[in-house]
């Protein structure tokens, strides 16, 4: 079963995304800040956090920054949700490590499609799918 962890301040937002991911064969985690979702996130070992990038306490660009300098998250996909589609701003979220970047509004069925591909290619956490390109059952990712 595959895990994704929803990160965002906004509840309207991780209701959205929740609606538009979760499914019976996923579990969906969620957390309200940076500092929150670091601790799930070590805990926790998503396959997968969709995150948003301004939030209090830390932003998604310092999250993906610290998860990305700890060996135990370190190979974790992100996705930052952003209300700012600047190059720059995309920019320094690749330079952050995020592994998708998705600016807000955002179409239900690009951030599913984004998803989708995403867990295909992650079968477990820090290491890459067999060439049959077989999956566990997560609909999302079939």
């Amino acid at each position: 079963m595959k895990t994704i962890l929803l990160v965002d301040d906004e509840d309207y937002l991780r209701d959205l995304v929740r609606a538009i991911i979760e499914d019976s064969e996923c579990r969906v985690l969620e957390a309200c800040n940076g500092i929150e979702a670091l601790e799930m996130v070590r805990t926790e070992n998503p396959d997968l956090v969709v995150l948003d990038w301004m939030m209090p306490e830390m932003t998604g660009i310092e999250v993906s920054m610290a998860m990305r300098k700890d060996p135990r998250t370190a190979t974790v996909p992100i996705i930052l949700l952003s209300g700012n589609d600047r190059e720059a701003c995309i920019k320094e979220g690749r330079e952050a490590g995020v592994t998708a970047y998705m600016a807000k509004p955002f179409s239900p069925l690009e951030l599913l499609t984004k998803v989708e591909e995403i867990l295909a290619e992650v079968q477990v956490v820090g290491t890459e799918p067999p060439s049959t390109g077989a999956t566990d059952g997560c609909p999302l990712a079939a």
